[in-house]
Order: structure tokens, then sequence, then C-alpha cells
């Protein structure tokens, strides 16, 4: 008996360290990634930003085990400009496509060849407004998530993504959500209670901002939904403990204020990093981090040399907390058309002020939507019928449409920039040392300010 107890706890033995070792083993292989991505979204609103009209519970838990970022910037806020900057490492006015729907310049490479030339295979499931041309985007395409952001269902498989992240070879995965780009018209948002939301402190409180805002949060459900079933599916396939899962939030909301401005609520995303083995759980960082680092810290975990010319740089450092900074300073650059007539707006911020600079103040902002008075549904028409007797509300309304030269704000004590010191004395220092220093940008990367929101010449 005692033999046979011997052997049984021998065999035990043996499979624990074997075990142990594969698990080990897998610690040091190349590590797969899948980069989550969302599609207009308002990443105050999730509950591990601090939200609370949600909680986004599979969002969340990623957070709990991985790197929180705090002041990840997008250098525009749309979605063409946003992606092509995270695939190629190029600010907008580089890589050409500073403008929404207009495309990259055709000599470039992007992440598919640099990873490419490490190993990987790189492929792209969901929205895919940004795959042309193929010669600087040849991911592989892979059917699963819904790829046109317009549509009035975000219904998804995830058959083909198990396929492709169960062949042998590493790989990167772009999951790309149209959550919760408009429509909003799907989730459910009876979950919420229009009178209950907590709205931010820029918006007008309006009956149709509050419903607008329920639809919006029902979406932003069925992102977090959506996390939770790609994680599912990694724990499912085993890939988990050697999967480098990175979430990121693009740029704000289809609300006034948000996307298509530079105001915090269009230009401030969310990142979170998981790295097992690497990145410690549950931590957060202030370190300011633009979409352009992406690119160059993949290249450079896994083990790649760095690319000359490109405008990111690495935070590699950060993620292995060897490191709190990253940039000194984010920048962001916006042209108008097409979504409204021209009106470019450029800016840069550090970890407590930020100047914005409106190229041509003497215009009127407007997006196309809020051209369209006529159409009662939209938000932005509660404002300006709520404008016509409410001080408050005008003032907020005024603020969107008529904006001065220079706007500069206290961010760290006025997150919602409300309250511009640009024209006090005791800021005018500050002001033109922010300004001298946009403009060095501006003049590095060849940006020519207004002269670049011109209508798109197509070939």
């Amino acid at each position: 008996m005692e033999k046979y107890v011997y052997r049984a706890l021998t065999a035990s033995l043996i499979a624990v360290f074997f075990s142990g070792t594969a698990a080990l083993a897998r610690l040091h292989e190349k590590p797969n990634i899948v980069i989550i991505m969302a599609d207009d979204l308002d990443s105050h609103q999730l509950s591990c930003y601090g939200g609370e009209n949600l909680r986004t519970t599979h969002i969340d838990q990623l957070a709990s085990e991985g790197m929180k970022f705090n002041a990840m910037i997008a250098s525009e806020a749309m979605c063409i400009p946003t992606r092509a900057s995270l695939f190629t490492g190029l600010y907008p006015v580089k890589h050409g496509a500073y403008q929404n729907h207009k495309p990259v310049y055709d000599d470039l490479k992007s992440i598919v060849h640099y990873l490419n030339d490490l190993g990987y295979r790189v492929g792209l499931t969901g929205k895919d407004h940004m795959t042309k041309p193929r010669t600087v985007f040849p991911f592989d395409l892979v059917d699963g998530f819904e790829p046109n952001c317009v549509a009035s269902t975000d219904a998804c498989f995830l058959d083909s993504v198990r396929s492709y992240i169960q062949q042998d070879e590493p790989y990167c995965l772009f999951v790309m959500s149209i959550n919760p780009h408009t429509p909003w018209t799907v989730g459910n948002p009876d979950e919420f209670d229009p009178a209950r939301l907590k709205l931010p402190a820029h918006w007008v409180d309006t009956e149709r901002t509050r419903s607008e805002f329920r639809n919006y949060l029902a979406e932003v459900r069925r992102l977090d939904n959506q996390v939770g079933d790609v994680m599912n599916l990694l724990e499912e396939t085993g890939a988990v403990e050697n999967t480098i899962v990175i979430f990121l939030g693009e740029q704000g909301p289809q609300f006034p204020g948000g996307k298509w401005t530079l105001y915090d609520n269009g230009q401030k995303s969310s990142m979170i990093v998981k790295w097992p083995g690497k990145v410690k759980p549950g931590t957060e960082t202030d370190a300011i981090v633009q979409y352009e680092d992406i690119t160059p810290t993949l290249i450079d975990i896994l083990g790649g040399n760095p690319i000359e010319g490109l405008d990111g740089r690495s935070f590699k450092p950060v993620l292995e907390g060897e490191s709190a900074v990253h940039r000194d300073v984010a920048y962001g650059i916006h042209n108008n058309i097409p979504e409204g007539p021209p009106y470019p707006i450029r800016s840069v911020r550090d970890r407590q002020y930020k100047l914005i600079w409106n190229l041509t103040p003497d215009s009127a902002y407007y997006i196309k939507y809020m051209l369209n008075t006529e159409n009662e549904k939209l938000a932005w028409t509660s404002w300006v019928d709520r404008a016509a007797y409410d001080d408050h509300a005008k003032a907020l309304t005024e603020r969107i449409v008529h904006k001065p030269a220079i706007e500069f704000y206290d961010i760290r004590n006025d997150p919602d920039e409300l309250n511009n010191l640009a024209e006090k004395p005791e800021y005018q220092t500050l002001v033109q040392n922010y300004l001298g220093q946009l403009q060095q940008w501006m003049e590095t990367q060849g940006d020519r300010g207004a002269a670049l929101d011109v209508p798109i010449k197509h070939k």
C-alpha cells in the first residue's frame, strides 16, 4: 500500500512540477497582444475612472489586473485621425489623415509591417475605417465584430476570432467595437433613469439631453459586455497568461464639447494595460501618453529596434514601474472639415495647465449635427432653446460656438474647463510660454494651421 501511495504522490509532484514549469515557460514565450478599442467613449463614464452612472464590471476587472492610465490624450478627437495615429506612430499632419475620412499618405508603414517583421500576425476585427490603403494597413481582416460604426445593430460572433488566436504563430489582434458611436440604437436604455443621471458640468441640463445620454450609456454597457466576452474567450482558450490586453477609449462622445473639439471631454481618453508578470495589478499612472506612443511601445516590448522618424516613443518603462513620467506635454489638433465649416484649433497641455488656440476666432464653430436645428431629437437643439431664456445655458452654448483666440485652463482644479484664465494678468507669462511651445511643435510638424482646414481634394 505504501508503495502505491508513494507512486501516486510522486506522480502528483511531477505533474505539479511540469505544470508549473509549463506556466513559467509560457511567461517567457513571445506574448500575444489583444487591443480592444471603443468608439466615441466618454471615458469618465467608466466606473474605474470615477463614473457614477453605471458599473462597468469587465473593464473595472481589467483595471484591477493591470495599469490604468489617467492621462491618455488623443491628438485629434475624431475617429480616422486617432486610429491612424495609433497604427502609424505619427501625429496627424505627419500621417496625412488630419481631417476625418481623409486617407493617410500611401508611402507609409504601419504597425502591421513593424510587427510582421518581428514574426507576428496582425489582425483586425470590427470597425475598419482605417484599413486603406491596404499597402499601408495590410491587416488580416477577421470576421466577428460589426465593421460599420453607424449600423443599427452591433451583433457579433467570436468563432473567427477564436480561430485566429488559436493558430500557432504569435499575434496582435485589434478588436474594434462600434460602441458607443451613434445612432445609440443597441442595448437596453431602460436600465437608466434619466432623472437620476449625473451629467457633465459643461452640459446644458435638458430632458432631451438626459434621454439621449440614457441611450448612450446603454451602448457603454454593451461595450463593457463585449470586453467581458473577449476576456472570457482568452480564459477559455488558455491564452490569458501569455496575452497582453490593452483597452482604449478612443476619443470622447458625440455630444457638444466632446468629439470634434479639443476640450478634455473630446481629447482625454482611457487606457488600461494588463501584462501578466510585468505590469503590477491594480496600479495607475499619471504619465502623459498619446496614441502615437502605442506602436513604438509594442515594438519595444517585442524586442524590436526603435523606428526612426516616428512621433511616438515607448512608454515601456512606465509599464514596468521604472518611471512615473513619459511626456512633458501632449499636443492636439482639430480641423473641422468635413464635419462642419472651417474651424482650426490647436492645443498643448501638461498635468496642470492646458492652452487651446482657436486659429479663426472671428468665425463660429459648428458641426453638421448642430446646424440641423430642425431635428428636435438632438440634445443641441434643446440647449439652444434653453439658452433663449436661461443665462447659464446661454453661457454653455456660447462656449461651444463663439470662442476667444486663446483659452487657458487649470485642468487640475477646473477639469470641465469652464474658467478661462487667458485674460488674467497673473497668467500672461504662462500663456505665452505654452503658446510658444505649441507654435514650435506646429513648425516641426509642418503644420500650416488654418491652411489645413480646407476641403479635401480627392485624386
